[in-house]
């Protein structure tokens, strides 16, 4: 049995750094602190306790880490530093050598943080509690607002993919996942709570059911029954695992938005071989087509890396001209990045800093054409955002069914609320479309 007497009254700040699925998991450890007795810190107050959830997907993603481990410590002298997440379970005892740093959670121990606290005496050098990752098997629920208007639903955790330049399956472990009813009960709860949009998020979502044997079609089948939430969307789904039947229950579902974020990580069959990724640019050309087929104004984001070992001149031509025949918003693009222990690195072709560079800024500059475009496509159009509170003394801002974000006078009345507005052209740094209240 914990003692929890030793955190009444104490305070915690909270650093996430990486995807979705960790601000969500962040925001239970917040709960479970909360409970406990411990109260977020305000502005400016040193805190006792400081944890970090940290990513791992690049070396700058690591630097990161680093940088805002040394900062709490910094910025809140004496207080108990817990690092976890991604970057803490592949180089636990580089991250416990970090001055200030006390515990180290690996992925199978946050989920009991509190008993690694102890008194909150800060320790001599820092203790790293991990599991090899064959042993990493819990799936902890979490279903979070935080600070935002949306909540974050982790409906799956861990991947069985290996792709040959990611290290997140020995970060995360095995695939995994929450139970249909396990999860319709949460998104009950987040409607009870007065959410009003949620995101699922998991490591591989399409691959949900390994653990409980059922299927993420079935999922999003029961999440579309739950009342009270008026939409869904799914943060990101594998191409190959984004099936006709999924795309067109989305296109006729209740709740369910059109809007889609797919990762293709590169348009040249040759580098999505040396990937080991499970689709070629057929398949996934097609899964657009489909998509455009059944909702023409849905949103498609794509994932991209750029400068992998093995992408020659050649073929990130062929993936650029691939890449510019598909009908998509926006590419989320991303750098390669060398990761230890992966098979990347047995591929002999390395791709310069430069090159790199210059190959992100051209994919940079077809997905601003891409973005621009789409909103462009909206302007004169009647549709309902919900909308998300702001600072005072500046715009709010809030989004369409379909993604499109769009921007309006402050008025803190109309923070989760959803909304007719009509969008009337393009704000001054092009992020948004103005919009004007359809009364």
């Amino acid at each position: 049995m914990i003692d929890t007497t030793v955190f009444q009254d104490k305070t915690a700040v909270y650093y996430t750094l990486g995807c979705k699925l960790n601000f969500s998991e962040t925001s239970t450890i917040g709960k479970t602190l909360r409970e406990a007795g411990v109260r977020t810190a305000r502005k400016g107050e040193r805190a006792d306790i400081c944890v970090v959830n940290t990513c791992s997907v690049t070396e700058m993603a690591d630097k990161k880490c680093r940088q805002a481990i040394h900062r709490l410590v910094k910025q809140h002298p004496g207080a108990f530093v817990v690092v976890t997440g991604c970057y803490a379970q592949l180089k636990p005892d580089a991250v416990a050598k970090i001055d200030g740093v006390d515990v180290v959670l690996g992925a199978e121990q946050k989920k009991d943080l509190l008993q690694y606290l102890g008194d909150l005496q800060k320790h001599e050098v820092g203790e790293a509690h991990t599991t090899a990752t064959k042993d990493i098997r819990s799936f902890v629920p979490s279903c979070s607002r935080g600070d935002r208007t949306r909540f974050f639903l982790k409906v799956q955790d861990g991947c069985d993919y290996y792709c040959s330049y990611c290290t997140i399956p020995f970060a995360r472990g095995r695939s995994r996942n929450g139970s249909i009813a396990s999860l319709v009960e949460q998104a009950r709860q987040a409607a009870a709570e007065g959410g009003k949009e949620i995101v699922l998020t998991g490591v591989n979502m399409g691959d949900f059911g390994k653990t409980t044997g059922e299927t993420f079609f079935d999922l999003l089948k029961a999440l579309d029954e739950v009342e009270g939430i008026e939409r869904y969307r799914i943060s990101s789904i594998e191409p190959n695992l984004l099936t006709d039947e999924i795309i067109e229950f989305v296109a006729q579902s209740k709740r369910f938005m059109p809007h889609f974020h797919i990762p293709l990580q590169s348009g040249s069959d040759d580098v999505l071989q040396l990937m080991r990724r499970r689709y070629d640019t057929a398949l996934f050309a097609g899964k657009i087509k489909k998509i455009k087929e059944v909702m023409p104004d849905a949103f498609i984001g794509v994932d991209v890396i750029v400068g992998t070992r093995g992408e020659t001149d050649e073929f990130f031509a062929n993936a650029y001209s691939f890449i510019s025949s598909l009908d998509i918003t926006q590419l989320h693009v991303f750098s390669y990045s060398e990761r230890p222990g992966t098979q990347a690195l047995k591929i002999e072709h390395v791709v310069t800093p430069d090159e790199k560079h210059k190959r992100s800024q051209q994919l940079l500059a077809l997905s601003d054409e891409r973005t621009i475009a789409f909103y462009q496509q909206h302007i004169g159009k009647t549709m309902v955002a919900l909308m998300e509170k702001s600072k005072a003394e500046t715009p709010m801002h809030g989004f369409t069914n379909n993604y499109v974000r769009v921007e309006i006078d402050n008025d803190d009345s109309l923070d989760n609320q959803l909304i007719q507005v009509k969008l009337i052209g393009f704000n001054d740094d092009r992020t948004a479309l103005k919009a004007e209240i359809v009364e």
